[in-house]
């Protein structure tokens, strides 16, 4: 019973890897706050049905949870989730930033709203929640925060500027997190998941490749990436923050982090041309290619 005690908040916990956290946090001891408005993959409508099932099958287990269904992407509904959590009970210790929805065109296509809702739902949903669970963190000196990233932002995708660019943020959110917080015994850490669900099922599947891609996926559930947020919220990973995991089938992957990898210096500066002439053929040979997460992971899933 590793979070024997705990109280989590799980949100987007209604289906696929919220719903296998929040389970897996359950039979692992925590309370937890079951949060889901039931939206479709684009984010309209609502539908509390999944979420309730969610704390029903903790609850006919032996374990507590409560339901919440507001929206992660206003301040006010996540200053709600976290006071049900104090409310019902009495304190908070996690918070898995899960929810998320999709909005996937090229991007000529793109519009403002498709941007603007994903972002609100990914990166502004994320701060709201970690915004108001970071006051209690402080006053008690301890929490944890999980978020999830995706190899759209860390890798690249074709179609999902809104999407990488809101999954990349993460990253930044978390790790800025992890530094501003330590002070407080405050953790932040990411897991990019490979993990198929109503999601990942919306990928178009126009080509044999596609095709091969998304089957793949299938073999990956929800339920091999709930070890790795249970871990990272336990006091077990007490000395792990600010860092990127991946979860894809039986693997768990250390993610890099952004560092210089070749310099090229000219004591009396640059100019456009000594650029051009000296510098980039210097740099050129690392050069990062227009990699999809696809082309990185190449390899069939164990």
């Amino acid at each position: 019973m590793i979070m024997n005690g705990k109280v989590v908040l799980v949100t987007g916990a209604g289906r696929g890897i919220g719903r296998a956290i929040a389970l897996m946090m359950a039979q692992e001891g925590a309370k937890v706050v079951v949060n889901d408005l039931g939206a479709s993959i684009g984010g309209e409508g609502n539908d509390i049905s999944p979420a309730q099932e969610v704390v029903d099958k903790i609850c006919s287990s032996g374990g507590e949870a409560i339901l919440n269904a507001d929206s992660v992407s206003e301040l006010s509904g996540a200053e709600a989730m976290i006071q049900a959590a104090i409310d019902n009970f009495g304190r908070i210790d996690t918070v898995v930033n899960n929810a998320g929805i999709l909005r996937d065109k090229i991007f000529h296509k793109m519009t403002p709203d498709d941007w603007h809702s994903v972002i609100n739902v990914h990166l502004t949903g994320s701060f709201n929640t970690a915004h108001v669970a970071a006051q209690y963190f402080r006053q008690q000196e301890s929490g944890s925060f999980v978020f999830m990233t995706s190899t759209s932002g860390l890798i690249g995708n074709y179609g999902q500027a809104n999407y990488s660019a809101a999954k990349l943020g993460i990253v930044a959110l978390s790790k800025s997190i992890a530094l501003d917080m330590a002070r407080y015994n405050v953790r932040s850490n990411c897991i990019s998941p490979f993990a198929w669900s109503r999601m990942i099922g919306s990928i178009p599947v126009g080509t044999p490749e596609q095709k091969q891609r998304v089957d793949k996926l299938k073999e990956m559930t929800p339920e091999k990436v709930a070890p790795m947020a249970v871990y990272l919220a336990s006091d077990s990973a007490r000395e792990v923050t600010g860092q990127i995991f991946s979860v894809r089938n039986n693997e768990i992957f250390l993610m890099s982090q952004p560092r210089p990898v070749r310099s090229s210096h000219r004591s009396e500066g640059w100019t456009p041309k000594t650029i051009a002439d000296h510098a980039i053929p210097a740099l050129k040979g690392s050069f990062y290619p227009l990699d999809r997460s696809s082309d990185v992971f190449s390899w069939d899933p164990v």
